[in-house]
């Protein structure tokens, strides 16, 4: 058991600026690969010890690819060849701007410049029932939460002989029609065609039943009328219930019940509808947005400070072109990431700094095998084929290691012949802490 009293940042004494990271997502790895070391000290702060490739979460959720695959070690992204960094793997408790320091569970750390880059969590609006009962899909333990829950469900349905209870387990519920809850809905409906029938040969996977359901008039919103009308044709031809300007009220963890009075019966309900930023204590109150994001000037400062910056995400940064700020997308977060490291290197030459200008490179989403829709600069629209060709050359291109290259391409390739899936594991059964039936079930059957 670590005794907390023993426990220190260990981090030296310097003559340098020191510039503290808390986040080591999309802004917070770019911001530090751009960073010299030898012109200041720095200090990344997060609670788990490896950066993630966060929009390929479904295909962990999905069984397409283990988890190692999509994450990478942040201490090994940056060896001896970077001078002074200090990575540590705690949970950061708060900021005193008036004191400059960070609070962690181990102690506190004096900062020169402080930058947050702490991304989103899942936003619930306030349903602390559906919080509860859902599956959210922000990290890598909740992925693979849920693949255990769907492979136990698959693995429950071929053994009941109650009707009910068969529906409620091969019933799937996504809210949120996103690209988040696009993609996992497309990877389910590819699973139920090509991969299940093979595993169950007892189960009739026509009653297997995916709905999407959304509360605007059309699915994946941030993207152009023309990628969601050709979404949506390609979601109904893969049999994909989809119900547009549907909110829904309550999960008891059996029943979703839609603000329409419509229920359906489900055990397995997938959250996507949207997010918040993961805030951090000690920020004024004044300086918060809404959806729980950072107000910051064209500097990436936030309001009222000219030490603290905030990038990614979690920043809500105004402007005549981006009047809702910029999209929650890897992309604003990596050019914020290396755009502030610049201006930081303009700071202590005692130079003014340039203001961010978002270059848009466009958005994809994947909808299955050779579906896909993309937006691209001068209004150019792709679907099909080449939007597919496309979505995959850029996840590969931003993926962390050469290792996590090769691996999921070699695993796309494999899958495009096959449709085979090979992580089909039952890891650590899931269990919700509440339900006496499933802890009974994993007990007597010596599973995990």
């Amino acid at each position: 058991m670590l005794n907390f009293d023993k426990l220190s940042l260990n981090i030296p004494e310097t003559t340098k600026p020191r510039v503290v990271v808390i986040g080591g997502g999309f802004g917070g790895l770019n911001l530090v690969k751009k960073l010299n070391g030898k012109d200041f000290q720095i200090v990344m702060f997060d609670k788990q010890n490896y950066h993630g490739f966060w929009p390929l979460l479904y295909q962990v959720a999905t069984a397409g690819l283990e988890p190692d695959a999509i994450a990478e070690p942040i201490r090994k992204m940056f060896d001896e060849e970077y001078e002074d960094f200090h990575f540590r793997l705690v949970r950061v408790l708060g900021v005193d701007p008036v004191a400059k320091t960070v609070k962690t569970m181990i102690g506190d750390l004096h900062y020169d410049y402080l930058v947050i880059a702490t991304g989103t969590k899942a936003n619930f609006f306030g349903n602390e029932q559906v919080q509860k009962y859902s599956f959210s899909l922000k990290t890598i333990p909740e992925a693979l939460n849920l693949r255990s829950q769907l492979l136990q469900s698959f693995e429950q349905a071929s053994i009941t002989v109650d009707p009910e209870n068969r529906e409620s387990l091969l019933n799937f519920v996504i809210v949120g029609a996103g690209p988040t809850g696009v993609e996992m809905a497309g990877s389910l409906a590819e699973m139920r065609k090509h991969v299940l029938p093979g595993d169950y040969p007892g189960l009739d996977f026509s009653k297997m039943k995916i709905y999407l359901v959304e509360g605007l008039e059309r699915v994946l919103p941030p993207m152009s009328p023309e990628a969601s009308a050709k979404t949506q044709k390609y979601l109904e031809e893969m049999g994909v219930i989809i119900k547009l300007k549907s909110l829904v009220d309550s999960y008891d963890g059996d029943v979703v019940t839609l603000k329409t009075g419509e229920q359906i019966r489900s055990q397995t309900v997938v959250w996507a509808a949207g997010v918040t930023g993961a805030l951090i204590d000690g920020l004024p109150k004044e300086s918060i947005v809404r959806g729980g994001r950072v107000t910051v000037n064209e500097f990436n400062q936030v309001a009222g400070y000219s030490d603290i910056f905030a990038i990614g995400d979690i920043a809500f940064m105004k402007s005549e072109k981006w009047p809702n700020g910029h999209p929650g997308v890897a992309q604003p977060a990596i050019q914020q990431g290396q755009h502030l490291a610049k201006n930081l290197r303009r700071l202590i030459r005692k130079e003014e700094m340039t203001p961010f200008d978002y270059f848009d490179k466009g958005s994809l989403a994947i909808i299955g095998r050779v579906r896909a829709v993309a937006d691209l600069p001068g209004n150019l629209h792709l679907s099909g084929f080449v939007a597919w060709v496309a979505w995959l050359f850029v996840h590969i291109y931003y993926l962390i290691g050469f290792r996590s290259k090769l691996v999921v391409l070699s695993n796309w390739i494999y899958r495009l012949f096959t449709y085979e899936r090979g992580t089909r594991l039952i890891i650590r059964p899931f269990v919700r802490k509440d339900d006496k039936d499933a802890e009974e079930f994993v007990m007597k059957n010596e599973i995990g």
